[in-house]
C-alpha cells in the first residue's frame, strides 16, 4: 500500500500564543507546537518589552531566528513600523505570514525563509532605527559561537544610531567578553536577556580641540 504523508494540522488546530500589549493586545496567533520552536514565555516577553519601553515605536524590527514570530509581532503591536523575520524552517516561515494576515499586519511584515546567517547580513534600512532580536536555540551560542558572534558584530556595526539589540541566551553564554558595549542583563531562568542600546552619536562627533 502506498504511504501517505501525515496530514498537516489546520491553522485552527494549532496551539496559540497571545499578544501581551499594544494595539493587538489579547489577540491570539498560532505556532507549530514543534519542540524545536521554543516560544519565549509570556512573562519573559512582557519583561523584555517593559525594559524596551517606548523605544520600540518607529523602529524596523529584525527578528533573526524568528521561530514563532512572537517578538516581532509583539513589537508591531507596540508601535514598530515594520518587521523583517528570518526563519530557515519553511513551514514555520509560512505560519508567520499566516499570523500576520490573521492579526491584520501583512503590510508591515516581510518574511525571509532561508538561512539567517546568509540572508540577514544583507539586511539594510538606513531610514529608521532597528530593533534586533536574537533568540536562537540556546545550543547555537556554543555550537556556532564564532559564526553567531560575527553576525551580531555585523549588526552592531551596521545598525543606525538609536537602534537596540536584544539577545536571549541561557546562563552558559554571556555578552560581556564576547560583544562590545554596555549591556543591561536580566535573568529569567532559564533565559538570560541582554539589551544593548546602539548610540553612534559619540562616534560621529569630532574630538574637541586641545
Amino acid at each position: 500500500m502506498p504511504r501517505h504523508s501525515p496530514r498537516r494540522p489546520a491553522l485552527a488546530e494549532l496551539p496559540t500564543l497571545r499578544i501581551i500589549g499594544g494595539t493587538k493586545r489579547g489577540r491570539s496567533f498560532h505556532y507549530s507546537g514543534d519542540p524545536r520552536t521554543r516560544p519565549m514565555k509570556d512573562r519573559v516577553r512582557e519583561a523584555v518589552f517593559n525594559l524596551l519601553g517606548p523605544s520600540v515605536k518607529g523602529t524596523h524590527v529584525v527578528d533573526l531566528f524568528a521561530g514563532t514570530g512572537a517578538l516581532g509581532l509583539e513589537a508591531l503591536s507596540r508601535g514598530a513600523l515594520h518587521a523583517t523575520f528570518f526563519e530557515r524552517h519553511f513551514p514555520t516561515a509560512k505560519l508567520i505570514e499566516q499570523n500576520a494576515e490573521l492579526l491584520e499586519l501583512t503590510p508591515q511584515v516581510t518574511v525571509t525563509p532561508g538561512d539567517t546567517f546568509h540572508w540577514a547580513s544583507r539586511f539594510k534600512d538606513p531610514a529608521r532605527p532597528w530593533l534586533i532580536f536574537c533568540a536562537p536555540p540556546y545550543d547555537m551560542y556554543l555550537e556556532q559561537a564564532e559564526t553567531l558572534q560575527g553576525l551580531l558584530l555585523h549588526f552592531i556595526a551596521q545598525a543606525p544610531t538609536d537602534s537596540t539589540l536584544v539577545i536571549e541566551s541561557d546562563e552558559r553564554w554571556q555578552t560581556e567578553g564576547n560583544l562590545p558595549g554596555e549591556w543591561r542583563t536580566r535573568d529569567y531562568p532559564p533565559a538570560r536577556i541582554s539589551i544593548l542600546r546602539i548610540d553612534k552619536s559619540a562616534e560621529d562627533t569630532p574630538p574637541a580641540e586641545a
